[in-house]
């Protein structure tokens, strides 16, 4: 799909999808330009929402007003009633809260980056009581590929006080089989949360219809 809004069919415009396809058929782009309504003198509403994506995806929970009106064009509205959508729904279908038995039930609040052309490294912080404190995306890379240092994985940990965290990160490839990079990673993760004290609980990668998690392979 063009980015642009004004290249797209009108029948495959986010609002004409969401009608005909049902919400879950939009991607998080066309989701957020729904609540933009429009864009900004100087930019459309698909490019702004795919700007103020990549915003959200690193704040997670703590995105608050300033982080969204820093963009020209956004103000005080556009961004409340992104927060204000936010809040509504964290507080009926909230990430945060919800118990993890096991490492794969964090994959229905992580499976929409499956979409992604560009991996996405998220982080789950969770508590004592195995309950998710928030999601963010740590590092965006290629399409093969994602750098990331372990003090970018821990630093918001510490922040949240988590006792545990679990990764995760796309392949777009489609191609589930862990990389030698995804290996090494993994390994330095759980390293370096032995030293902080704060457990690396499963290291997941995911596509659209499936996963590989360490844990359960019997490879963390």
């Amino acid at each position: 799909m063009s980015n642009r809004f004004d290249q797209i069919p009108i029948q495959d415009r986010p609002r004409e999808k969401l009608l005909r396809n049902g919400a879950a058929a939009l991607s998080d782009q066309e989701l957020l330009a729904i609540l933009l309504g429009k864009g900004t003198p100087g930019m459309d509403v698909m490019t702004l929402a795919g700007k103020l994506a990549k915003v959200i995806d690193e704040r997670g929970l703590d995105v608050r007003a300033e982080d969204l009106t820093s963009f020209p064009g956004v103000g005080d509205a556009k961004a409340t009633l992104i927060l204000a959508a936010i809040e509504f729904a964290r507080r009926r279908i909230k990430p945060e809260g919800v118990k993890i038995v096991t490492p794969a039930d964090l994959l229905p609040h992580v499976r929409h980056y499956a979409d992604r052309k560009q991996e996405h490294f998220l982080c789950a912080t969770i508590n004592g009581a195995n309950e998710i404190l928030n999601i963010r995306v740590v590092s965006m890379g290629l399409i093969d590929r994602t750098p990331v240092h372990p003090r970018e994985v821990f630093a918001d940990a510490l922040t949240d006080r988590a006792s545990a965290v679990i990764v995760a990160h796309n392949h777009p490839s489609g191609d589930l089989e862990p990389s030698p990079s995804d290996i090494n990673i993994t390994n330095q993760l759980k390293a370096a949360g032995s030293i902080v004290g704060i457990e690396l609980l499963d290291h997941i990668i995911f596509n659209r219809t499936g996963y590989f998690s360490f844990l359960e392979e019997g490879r963390l």
